[in-house]
């Protein structure tokens, strides 16, 4: 890691500024870009991804990819690809190659240099739920439609907490904005509440565009400087099965031309959208994934791209979407061995079905975010805040998922295992002998503040004394919690002149009328 000491520090908004009277609210991680230091678990022996492979290769070539846009489809027909109407179907030797265009490893840095991050290697990034066009907190106590209000408040628990990383998509669809000037007024709110890596949603140029000049006033830069590196990133879902749409399209072959990042993220439910079977769904998916990620680097070779994988599988009894599952871990672990194969970083998600912050919530996103590190996974959507399969974001539920995330960078620390002569403490279990204990020796006096992981929301009480305490279960005291985090927040530092570009910027873009919604 970055920095692999366990101590902790107070740090929130402003690299530490949201306190309270008395001290910190909690005492978190620092910031930190975790290492995954453990072996991928890797289900498949050789030629199991020698198998999908061709699985792959043999859908590009025989089946084909619908490309629900022009211009895309000009260009496969350029590259000499089989274009018919808008099916494309593409020779291996073609993909391979284009492919093998794409970097390994590359940094997004972001308004903030010091929140840098390098994708790819064996560094693991997590990000804030994304998407859900609905919301839930305790005081509600029910599913509402997002407002803006809800989308700030989850925006500074993105940049609370240290161990995320980065700011996907709209926490929550703040459906009380008009759909023509969203995109102005929230990433307004992400550039001035956080200052971690952004996202752009690729759904029209306008927003595309829109997003990236946004960006640009943020960080002070000149169009040379922006394209020079990539300052943000999209993410992008294939229409499973085999089909990419016309707006997603769009929107990151104007990032790719402009030298920023593309995420490919195949939806692929098996018994659905996909085969029944694991190995056919990470097949079709990584056929969807590499069809896409082949025309970026066609157009510009060398743009950063990461293969995602959203395989889980259906609930057969009733057809609803179901995360977390042992189907769902195996897939990611499949599609990691998979990324490896074809040298390009990864991305996977935290994800659940489950309605509210309960116990099925967290085995469901611990087995998801397991399942991420097992599989070598670089960067991980929605690590906090999702619930009832992306529909709902609740501020509970992220800071119950970001204690989870905490102890995986914990458990990703090398000085849990470290194997010195002070560690192996001959001298320590020599004074205490056969009798006795080791509260009081020098050995643990030492090192007892930093020894283990302390945590901030859960509770380590006994029964009695936690029911004299109030006896609050875990949501609850994560709810308090966010009440505490958001009323005192600080926004990260930005300069005047800055922020007053972004406010004229989104000013004149609304008067313009903003994007298009009638299509």
């Amino acid at each position: 890691m970055a920095e692999s000491s366990g101590r902790r520090r107070r740090s929130g908004g402003r690299a530490g500024a949201a306190t309270r009277r008395g001290g910190a609210i909690i005492e978190q991680m620092p910031w930190q870009i975790p290492v995954n230091i453990d072996r991928p678990t890797e289900p498949l022996p050789p030629e199991g991804v020698q198998a999908i492979h061709e699985g792959a290769m043999r859908i590009l070539e025989d089946i084909g990819v619908v490309f629900l846009n022009p211009e895309a489809l000009a260009i496969f027909k350029q590259a000499g690809c089989r274009v018919e109407g808008d099916l494309v179907r593409m020779d291996r030797d073609f993909v391979m190659e284009m492919v093998g265009k794409a970097p390994s490893t590359f940094t997004i840095t972001p308004r903030n240099t010091d929140r840098a991050l390098p994708i790819g290697g064996n560094h693991m990034l997590f990000g804030n739920v994304s998407s859900p066009p609905s919301y839930w907190d305790m005081e509600l106590g029910k599913k509402v439609s997002g407002t803006r209000k809800q989308c700030q408040d989850l925006l500074k628990l993105t940049q609370y907490f240290n161990c995320i990383h980065f700011a996907g998509g709209y926490p929550v669809e703040p459906v009380d904005i008009h759909a023509s000037v969203r995109h102005l007024d929230v990433l307004y709110d992400k550039l001035t509440i956080t200052d971690k890596v952004m996202h752009a949603y690729s759904l029209g140029k306008e927003r595309v565009e829109d997003v990236m000049e946004m960006v640009k006033i943020a960080g002070g830069l000149s169009e040379e400087e922006f394209q020079a590196k990539p300052r943000m990133y999209t993410n992008i879902n294939s229409t499973s099965p085999l089909k990419h749409d016309y707006p997603m399209i769009d929107g990151c072959l104007r990032l790719a031309r402009r030298g920023q990042a593309i995420v490919v993220t195949p939806f692929t439910l098996a018994g659905a959208m996909a085969p029944v079977t694991m190995a056919g769904a990470v097949a079709q998916s990584i056929a969807e994934a590499l069809s896409a990620i082949a025309l970026f680097q066609y157009v510009r070779p060398g743009t950063p791209c990461v293969i995602g994988t959203f395989t889980s599988n259906v609930d057969m009894k009733s057809g609803a979407p179901a995360f977390g599952t042992p189907e769902y871990m195996r897939s990611t672990q499949m599609t990691g061995q998979m990324a490896r194969f074809y040298g390009l970083p990864m991305r996977s998600s935290g994800v659940c079905t489950a309605n509210v912050p309960d116990g099925q919530a967290m085995w469901e996103t611990s087995n998801s975010l397991w399942a991420a590190v097992q599989s070598g996974t670089h960067m991980v959507y929605h690590a906090a805040g999702w619930l009832e399969g992306g529909l709902i974001a609740s501020p509970e539920k992220f800071i119950m998922d970001c204690e989870v995330l905490q102890h995986i960078q914990r458990y990703m620390q090398p000085a849990i295992f470290a194997t010195t002569a002070d560690d192996i403490a001959f001298d320590a279990i020599k004074e205490v002998g056969n009798d006795g204990h080791f509260f009081g020796t020098q050995h643990t006096q030492d090192r007892y503040a930093d020894a283990f992981y302390q945590p901030f929301l859960s509770d380590w009480r006994n029964y009695e004394a936690w029911e004299a305490a109030g006896g609050e279960w875990t949501a609850q005291r994560a709810h308090k919690l966010f009440k505490q985090i958001t009323a005192d927040f600080e926004e990260p530092p930005m300069e005047d002149a800055i922020r007053g570009a972004l406010q004229d910027f989104v000013v004149r873009r609304k008067e313009e009328g903003g994007a298009p919604t009638d299509f």
